[in-house]
């Protein structure tokens, strides 16, 4: 069992019918139908939506997610139709607020990995395969693939874990032809951003990607290239054969595990609240990428 330790109320704004509340996002609806997106500073970890909140991370995930969309304008087109506040909605909502197209999803968690780490090391140290396709022997964690791979994952409900599915899997849950449309878009995607990040000092080890259609053209959703979806590693520090340093909820993830926390990941019992030096470390994790990537100052 797991899922939000504390599930919050949605705030009512007149206007606004609440659709969802994700782990990070609350979903409504405006009265032309579109939809308001508007991300928390919550954070989630080993399917648990924790306690204790990082503050700022809400405004990081909206305008990282901004300046990737404009720098992927031309492979693809994205969801978001404006960037203003619904008008009645707390002040608070400013900077973590996008209205967007609703569109079609697709029912699959797009995954493009550069380098071999998470669920995807798992299985190959298993069958030396990754969502079935093969890799060659010798790969330890971190290494860097000998191309970028498309690793498809069904989407889970809040609290459960995504399952990693095979590409024919996707094809028949899509069709072959929206299965290979989504794999392409994803490795271009991929690969542009990896440049980006790699001139930038940063490696992009994996990332995931939401897509949707608007009648028949394929369009990215949600956030896209955050710390939350991604494995941002310091390309100055890489070094394979161990668990790289990174960008992004490892460092919540590695105190949660630890004697320090006291939890047990096994048990059915929910995590503790982060101490305020995790919070602290983990909020300048996520401004120091915004930075790094963005080249703007916080």
């Amino acid at each position: 069992m797991s899922g939000f330790v504390e599930k919050p109320e949605p705030i009512e704004v007149p206007g606004l019918v609440h659709l969802h509340t994700g782990k990070v996002r609350e979903l409504y609806q405006n009265e032309a139908g579109d939809l308001v997106m508007v991300a928390s500073d919550r954070m989630s970890a080993y399917d648990w939506v924790l306690p204790s909140e990082i503050p700022d991370k809400g405004r990081v995930l909206t305008r990282l997610s901004l300046w990737w969309f404009d720098q992927l304008a031309d492979l693809v087109p994205n969801h978001v139709l404006s960037t203003e506040l619904p008008a009645g909605a707390p002040a608070d909502w400013a900077g973590r607020t996008l209205i967007c197209k609703s569109l079609q999803m697709t029912p699959v968690e797009c995954v493009a990995r550069g380098y071999l780490t998470g669920s995807g090391l798992v299985e190959y140290e298993q069958s030396r395969t990754v969502c079935g396709l093969a890799l060659p022997e010798g790969l330890v964690d971190g290494s860097e693939l000998p191309a970028p791979i498309f690793t498809p994952a069904t989407k889970a409900a809040v609290g459960e874990h995504d399952e990693n599915v095979s590409y024919e899997e996707v094809a028949r849950q899509v069709g072959a032809e929206t299965a290979a449309q989504l794999r392409r878009t994803t490795l271009d995607v991929y690969a542009r951003a990896r440049d980006i990040a790699r001139e930038r000092g940063i490696l992009l080890a994996d990332t995931k990607f939401e897509f949707g259609f608007d009648g028949t053209e394929l369009v990215i959703a949600d956030e896209v290239l955050t710390p939350d979806s991604s494995r941002f590693w310091p390309a100055d520090t890489w070094q394979p054969g161990r668990a790289q340093p990174s960008y992004d909820k490892q460092y919540v993830r590695d105190w949660l595990t630890s004697p320090a926390s006291g939890w047990d990941r096994k048990s059915e019992q929910p995590p503790p609240a982060l101490p305020p030096e995790v919070v602290e470390r983990t909020r300048a994790k996520y401004l120091e990428a915004y930075e790094r990537l963005t080249g703007t100052r916080w």
